[in-house]
């Protein structure tokens, strides 16, 4: 029974009730040792009834054996994972040891283990228990809370039980505090002294261990009242005092047994035996309730009772046990016995040793074969630890930063990097060090001192490797290009030149980048030219078409970019490369954007938020924020677009991102011209520096000075978007220049030429905006008639594309001339009901993919996915998948 927690209870029944409905929910108990998280799991699991459930615990020892605790888990529900599609299946299976093909990402491994607790649901619900998370290998941690934040419809409930530094943000949380002073009283004997109760109540400070261990550890006479129960200490510290004095008491068989458990950490019986540990001493310990023995698995009472049991232990006969332990190990047949014995020798290892060093690399590159990056940068932090040579030394903790920065621990990865020394000749651990550093400015500094630390240091790379070196200066480029610093560019554009060409488009294309920020655009433009050509991509990998991707914006080719990203996508999505996808998404939903395709580009910029929000890459998250709220300016969402966009704002603007604070400013621009207020948007574009990707917003500047009543402040931004259509020579760039000069009072010549120009362009929210600037200036002119026939073709566009704000202003303008608008067509379309979530589902589906194929896609769950196209159905008026197809068709 538990006392002092009807809150916390009736919680966990709530979520339990949801998964019996078929919705999913998650939860985090946090507290100190003690204080009842795992009585609460306790209280989940009895409740379960006629749910499946999945049962697992975290053991310190094994914090860095890779997928460990996610193996232990799992392993009821491993006969299901043949159901899995096969990319995830494979990928699953190589992390957990049961295939031989290893695991591309992490997060791959997340998504197959969201599908299998789906798949192991059923048509029923299932309950998950994570016990002591925070000592879960951080691979496991990774992909149960990948899993955990895609819940949605599988009917699964997830509670996690932690103290802190369990890292699980965005999930629901309890914090568990003390008993009051009644349901503590609960758990004290009732032959205690009054005084002797009030005083356990105060000192315990609620905590139900505490009130459940001191009273045992009490003489008589303390019981009775005639000595003081405890002294003036933490809560902790008077807990293990009483567990010590348990152990005390225990024969020394008992005690060595218990020290050899506890060194262990993972209780299989014949290890334990092997290693020294006497059944006799074993089952005293038992009798004592300080552990339990389950069939052939010795298991601690509590956390702390092996936490005691191993640090009261002199430290000689503790290293005497991890020796003992890599002995036994060295005869198990258990499939993680090599990594665990290597990890016991460290233990036992106190100063330099090559051979165990040796050791500690293999189960590095045991874990790299199982995608356990966390794990791979503690075994080679560890093997540096034991090294004698310097250069040997730097060349283990280069490697642990390396797989540190893959693992995302991009604090840890510096703090590696800067302990290596200096002194090497290795070209690639000089690289790999200054990409790490490079890195960690970059995420949690600003891309200015991330640039600054490559020009720094390039040079050691150069002497060496030409080839890197000029990597490593394409890299300082595009550091200089997110902080808007042209003399930063110029210095690594400098270095560039005075090495040998290896001939590749990408390095023109930084180059381009170089001279557009420093405001030559003709010879930006034309230097970036060949970047997006079919031939320079081939052969390319991720890396290098996400970067050529990214220059076809600035050279006006949202639809190459488009293409580009997509094929990105699908090869991160296909092969786990998930930290890149973040990047692809942002780049494809802008480009998407671009287009109009403004559901399509919602969708991809939130699957790219929530990753980058995952993957803690800050400087994304603010990229992507930025860009989702200049999507929403253009549909007229004015409370979310300006809350992003100040968001996003406010992040970039203190980081230095300066393309990110261009496209958030940008959105706010063009919220306030839809808005119809122009000085307001003169404000916010004017504040865009006008160099590197500002050009894109030039046109909606003039705009807003022309509207404003301000036209000589339209000259500037006119000059420099003319110079950069003619360059970039695309329709519907060329249309827009067209509209510019219209505007400025050079003609009617202008406008007409531009509507003809949008004809060839795949921009129509653009077109519309010039048909209604042109429908304006006509009914100015009194040509009625006319005027209803453009302002008629862009109240057409802007109802398709759902761009409100811009509706309304033309239907104003056709009411001016007499004319009836027409209801929004966008009541027409019968996928408008959707969520932006539901539509890109039907739009999926109606193609025919399967649940499985976009629940791929979109990182859900198969339950998840036809969940939502459960909901879908009634909405659009269907009762069978068979209707999809034609339904979106109708939709456009």
């Amino acid at each position: 029974m538990l006392h002092g927690r009807a809150g916390e209870q009736a919680h966990i029944d709530r979520i339990l009730a949801q998964a019996r409905t078929g919705q999913s929910g998650t939860l985090v108990l946090r507290g100190p040792a003690g204080i009842g998280k795992s009585a609460l799991l306790d209280y989940a699991a009895g409740r379960a009834e006629g749910m499946r459930v999945l049962r697992g615990a975290g053991v310190e020892s094994e914090a860095t054996l890779p997928f460990a605790a996610l193996h232990l888990l799992l392993r009821p529900g491993l006969d299901r994972i043949h159901a899995l599609p096969a990319a995830q299946a494979d990928a699953l299976s190589g992390a957990l040891g049961l295939g031989d093909i290893a695991p591309e990402s992490r997060f791959l491994v997340g998504l197959a283990t969201l599908s299998l607790l789906a798949e192991v649901a059923g048509d029923g619900s299932l309950l998950c228990l994570i016990d002591d998370a925070q000592w879960f290998d951080q691979a496991s941690m990774d992909a149960l809370v990948f899993a955990a934040r895609r819940l949605e419809a599988e009917g699964v409930a997830m509670i996690f039980a932690a103290r802190a530094g369990l890292g699980a943000a965005g999930l629901p949380e309890l914090r568990l505090r003390g008993l009051d002073d009644a349901a503590a009283a609960a758990l004290l004997p009732a032959d205690l002294a009054p005084q002797v109760r009030e005083r356990l109540i105060e000192e315990s400070d609620g905590n139900p261990l505490a009130l459940i261990e001191l009273p045992a550890a009490l003489t008589a006479e303390q019981r009775a009242g005639r000595l003081s129960p405890v002294g003036a200490m933490p809560v902790a510290e008077r807990v293990q005092e009483a567990f010590q004095a348990q152990i005390a008491a225990l024969p020394e068989p008992a005690r060595a047994a218990l020290l050899i458990a506890a060194a262990d950490g993972t209780g299989e019986l014949q290890t334990l035996v092997d290693a020294g540990a006497s059944l006799h001493g074993l089952e005293a310990a038992e009798r004592s309730r300080l552990i339990e023995i389950r069939g052939t698995v010795v298991g601690f009472r509590h956390p702390l009772i092996r936490a005691v049991a191993y640090q009261s232990a002199p430290v000689t006969l503790r290293l005497a046990v991890h020796r003992a332990l890599a002995d036994a190990l060295t005869r198990s047949a258990a499939a993680n016995a090599a990594d665990r014995r290597a990890w016991h020798l460290a233990a036992a290892t106190l100063g330099p040793d090559e051979d165990v060093a040796r050791e500690l690399e293999q189960t590095a590159e045991r874990a790299r074969t199982r995608g356990g990056h966390a794990a791979i940068a503690a075994a080679y932090e560890r093997a540096a630890e034991l090294a004698a040579d310097p250069v040997r030394r730097s060349g283990r903790l280069a490697a642990a930063a390396l797989a540190a920065s893959d693992a995302g621990l991009i604090g840890r990865a510096a703090a590696l990097a800067d302990s290596a020394t200096p002194d090497t000749d290795d070209p690639d651990m000089i690289a790999a060090l200054i990409q790490v550093r490079a890195h960690r400015e970059f995420e949690l500094g600003t891309p200015h001192a991330a640039g600054r630390i490559i020009l720094d240091n390039v040079h050691r790379v150069a002497v060496h490797s030409v080839e890197r070196a000029t990597w490593l200066l394409v890299e300082a480029i595009r550091c200089s290009w997110f902080a808007g610093d042209g003399r930063l560019a110029e210095e690594a554009a400098a270095s560039l030149h005075a090495l040998p060409e290896i001939g590749s488009p990408l390095i023109s294309g930084a180059l381009g980048l170089t001279r557009l920020l420093s405001g030559d655009i003709g010879g930006g433009i034309t230097s970036m030219g060949a970047a997006g050509d079919g031939d320079a991509l081939a052969g390319l990998g991720v890396p290098g078409r996400t970067f050529a991707a990214s220059l076809c914006l600035p050279l006006g080719r949202p639809d190459l970019c488009e293409e580009i990203t997509g094929g990105v996508v699908a090869d991160c999505r296909n092969s786990g490369m998930i930290g890149w996808l973040a990047f692809a998404l942002e780049d494809h939903g802008l480009a998407q954007g671009l287009l109009c395709r403004y559901g399509e580009a919602t969708v991809s910029l939130n699957a790219g938020l929530r990753l980058a929000t995952d993957l803690g890459h800050e400087h994304r998250v603010s990229h992507l924020t930025c860009v989702l709220a200049w999507v929403l300016a253009h549909q007229g969402d004015v409370g979310e677009c300006r809350a992003k966009a100040e968001e996003g704002v406010a992040r970039a603007d203190g980081r230095g991102l300066a393309p990110a604070a261009v496209i958030g400013r940008w959105a706010l621009g063009l919220l306030e011209l839809g808005l119809g207020r122009p000085a307001a948007a003169l404000e916010q574009l004017e504040a865009i520096s006008p160099t590197g990707i500002a050009v894109l917003s030039a046109a909606d500047q003039v705009e807003a000075a022309i509207r404003s009543g301000r036209p000589e402040r339209a000259k500037e931004p006119l000059a420099r978007y003319l110079a950069w259509a003619r360059h970039v020579g695309q329709p519907s760039s060329d249309a827009i220049a067209q509209r510019c000069r219209a505007l400025v009072g050079e003609g009617e010549t202008h406008f007409a030429h531009a509507v003809h120009l949008h004809e060839e362009g795949a921009q129509p929210y653009e077109q519309a905006r010039t048909q209604l600037a042109y429908g304006e200036w006509l009914r100015r002119a009194r040509r009625r008639a006319d005027a209803r026939a453009q302002l008629r073709g862009a109240l057409e566009i802007f109802d398709r594309l759902g761009a409100k704000l811009w509706a309304e202003r033309a239907r104003a303008e056709l009411r001016a001339t007499g004319d009836v608008p027409a209801a929004p067509r966008e009541a027409g379309d019968p996928l408008s009901v959707l969520t932006a979530q539901e539509r890109h589902i039907v739009r999926l589906a109606a193609d025919g993919a399967s649940n499985r194929d976009i629940a791929a896609q979109l990182f859900l769950s198969p339950r998840t996915v036809g969940y939502h196209l459960y909901k879908a159905f009634p909405k659009l008026g269907i009762t069978s998948r068979a209707q999809l197809a034609a339904i979106a068709n109708r939709s456009g």
